[in-house]
């Protein structure tokens, strides 16, 4: 097969199906979406040898109820620009993500009382799952990971919904149980209290000293909300659908998206981000951007910019850089970031070859985290983790419904062999 043919196949899709707004994906250079008619049907996009072993990037696989990317605007929740929704109770983000409208006050009490009858006490199983394991031993997100397959053990009911709001209304609990059991200090010492609010149970259940509890509660209910669900194709939630697709468990299919987030290249890039900025170390702009340069000059990465879809500066990191000034205005390492907002978007922007050089969602968050006194970077990626529980649950549940019940097919894609050669034994 030579460069640039195509191959024996393409992705139709007929129009009037397709109820989400179209972002245009990525795709190689001088491949586009052909827009002719076959059959009756619109032809989306044209597969071709410059879109193997490329990681499915940019290719149309199916549609996403819960959210979709502008590539100037980006991430909207069931057409709300994520800007919009992020002094929301987490709660109501939750309820439109799985109902695909906001709820009216008396829905939003209901939903919150919903929620809070559900955070029963954790299962005694899987406190000791995870008090078997050595604080020491892993990463947080591989206690994450353990712990909602622990609960999974325990609680599943085969129901999607039932199983996903069970894991939402427990998360504060288990995340709270890792933190304390990882740092030495055992199992939480006062009772959940749901009935307060997600994030603010998990801060009561912490049960940290010397610090501003209002502070953090502030920053986690508005990183939850921007974090909750970000289309189809990211790796974590593509992962957990994939593994639902087979009809496992809502847990089981959690806890495979949680590993796939706990990757450097996917959900530790907020840790990364905050490292990167105290390697930094000062705000002043000329320094900042002599930083900058010898890092691309020494081909290091310049985390916390660009974006596979946005062309544009993320709206969340925007939401995040406004919380900064009312919570942090003069923490050093807010300081530090905002210069960076400045300085990198115009050094990586002289370089033509890079599409977008402005600020993503992970540019600011782990610096927020450490001021409002999480300061161990291995710990954000599972706030991460907890926020897109929601929005990836809400995903599974819809695909499973899809079809008129009889769910979306088990994930396939083809695989084209490298080398088809038949060889046999001498």
């Amino acid at each position: 097969m030579s460069g640039g043919q195509s191959l024996l196949f393409s992705i139709f899709w007929v129009l009037h199906t397709h109820p989400c707004p179209y972002t245009e994906p990525s795709v190689p250079e001088g491949r586009g979406l052909n827009l002719s008619e076959e059959n009756g049907k619109e032809v989306l996009f044209e597969v071709t040898e410059d879109h193997l072993d490329s990681g499915l990037r940019g290719i149309p696989v199916g549609t996403c109820r819960t959210s979709f990317v502008d590539p100037k605007k980006g991430v909207h929740y069931c057409g709300y620009p994520v800007g919009d929704l992020a002094e929301m109770d987490p709660e109501d983000v939750i309820f439109l993500l799985f109902e695909k409208r906001l709820p009216n006050r008396q829905e939003s009490q209901d939903f919150r009382h919903e929620l809070a009858q559900r955070a029963e006490r954790m299962p005694t199983g899987a406190l000791r799952v995870l008090e078997s394991l050595t604080p020491s031993s892993g990463h947080p997100m591989d206690w994450l990971s353990i712990g909602i397959q622990a609960l999974g053990l325990a609680e599943t009911t085969g129901d999607i919904r039932a199983d996903g709001l069970n894991l939402i209304s427990r998360m504060p609990e288990l995340m709270a149980t890792i933190f304390r059991l990882r740092g030495g200090r055992g199992l939480p010492e006062v009772a959940s209290e749901p009935e307060l609010g997600m994030v603010e149970n998990f801060v009561h259940l912490l049960g940290m000293d010397g610090v501003d509890a209002n502070r953090m509660t502030r920053t986690l209910r508005v990183f939850l909300v921007l974090h909750m669900d970000h289309g189809g194709g990211n790796l974590s939630t593509f992962t957990g659908k994939a593994v639902a697709s087979g009809w496992a468990s809502l847990y089981g299919s959690i806890s495979s998206a949680m590993n796939a987030l706990s990757g450097p290249l996917h959900g530790r890039a907020n840790q990364s981000c905050l490292e990167f900025v105290q390697r930094i170390g000062t705000s002043d702009e000329a320094e900042v951007e002599s930083f900058v340069r010898k890092e691309l000059a020494a081909r290091r990465p310049i985390y916390g910019f660009g974006h596979a879809v946005l062309r544009a500066e993320d709206p969340r990191a925007a939401a995040q850089f406004k919380l900064g000034e009312e919570i942090c205005p003069d923490d050093p390492n807010f300081q530090t970031v905002k210069t960076l907002r400045v300085v990198a978007p115009r050094v990586l922007g002289e370089n033509p070859k890079i599409s977008n050089p402005n600020a993503n969602v992970d540019i600011a968050s782990g610096t927020l985290l450490n001021a409002v006194g999480f300061h161990k970077p291995d710990y954000y990626t599972t706030f991460f983790g907890w926020a897109r529980v929601a929005g990836i649950s809400a995903q599974i549940l819809d695909e499973r419904n899809a079809r008129g019940g009889r769910g979306t097919p088990i994930y396939r894609p083809k695989y084209i062999a490298a080398d088809p050669t038949i060889r046999r034994l001498d």
